[in-house]
C-alpha cells in the first residue's frame, strides 16, 4: 500500500481483445478492446443501452460473448468452467454496485467478513483485515448496515470488494445513488484505490464529473470504446 506504480510497465490485470456480442439482431460490441493495468483507473461512459453494464458482466464471466477474449490476471474467463470461474472471481475481482448491495441485517464488519469467508480465508485473519479496511475507509461501527448513511454503506461495500486483495476492481454506477457530498467523497476514495492497493479500477458511470477523475475516460458507442480527450465532455 502507498506505492506509486508506473502504469506503462505494470502488469495488465484486464485484457479484452476482439470482443463481440449481440442481443438478438442488435450488435452490442464490435471488436471491442481494452487493457487495464495495476495502479490505473479507467472510466467507461456512454448512453443508456450502449452495453456498459453488459461489459462488466462479460468481465465477470456472467455473460459469454459471441467472440473475443476477456483475460483477468492472464486467465481468459470466456468458456471457463463454473468452479474455476468462481475461484478466479473470489481471488482476483472485487465488485462495487450502485446501491452497495450489503445485507442490511448484518453489521458492516460481518458483510465484509462474509466475502472473505466465501473465498475460504482463515476467519481470524479475515476479521482482522476486515476491521482494518473499515477503519481505513472511515466506516463507523454499527449493529446493522441499515444504521449507516448512504456514503458509509458505499464505503463498506468498497471494503468488502477489497477484502480478498483483488487485482481488479469493478464499479457499476458507484455514486449514482448518493447525494453530492457523499458522491464526491466516495469518488475521491475510489480513484485513490489503484495506487493505494496496486489494483486496476474499471468504473462504469453516467456522471461526467466522476468519469473525469479517472486516468483514462472511454466512451462506449457503436460497439467500440473511444478515448475521451482530457477536459472534453464524456
Amino acid at each position: 500500500m502507498g506505492a506509486i506504480y508506473n502504469t506503462e510497465i505494470a502488469q495488465p490485470v484486464l485484457e479484452i481483445e476482439g470482443l463481440r456480442h449481440s442481443l438478438g439482431a442488435r450488435s452490442l460490441f464490435a471488436d471491442l478492446s481494452l487493457t487495464l493495468r495495476a495502479g490505473e483507473s479507467v472510466a467507461v461512459t456512454g448512453p443508456s443501452g450502449s452495453g456498459k453494464s453488459t461489459l462488466l458482466s462479460c468481465v465477470l464471466g456472467l455473460i459469454r460473448p459471441t467472440a473475443g477474449s476477456v483475460k483477468v490476471t492472464g486467465t481468459d474467463v470466456v468458456g471457463l468452467r463454473p468452479g474455476r470461474l468462481a475461484v478466479l472471481r473470489a481471488q482476483s475481482v472485487g465488485m462495487v454496485f450502485q446501491f452497495g448491495e450489503l445485507l442490511p441485517e448484518l453489521s458492516p464488519l460481518d458483510n465484509v467478513l462474509l466475502a472473505a469467508l466465501l473465498a475460504r480465508t482463515d476467519r481470524h485473519d479475515a476479521r482482522d483485515r476486515a476491521q482494518k479496511l473499515l477503519d481505513d475507509l472511515g466506516v463507523p461501527p454499527a449493529e446493522t448496515s441499515d444504521e449507516l448513511s448512504g456514503g458509509e454503506r458505499q464505503r463498506a461495500a468498497v471494503a468488502r470488494a477489497l477484502i480478498n486483495e483483488p487485482a481488479l476492481l469493478l464499479a457499476d454506477e458507484p455514486t449514482g445513488a448518493l447525494d453530492t457530498e457523499s458522491r464526491d467523497r466516495t469518488a475521491d476514495l475510489l480513484f485513490g484505490l489503484p495506487q493505494r492497493y496496486a489494483c486496476g479500477l474499471l468504473v462504469v458511470t453516467h456522471d461526467p464529473g466522476i468519469a473525469a477523475r479517472a486516468d483514462r475516460t472511454l466512451r462506449l458507442e457503436a460497439g467500440v470504446l473511444k478515448t475521451i480527450p482530457s477536459g472534453a465532455s464524456a
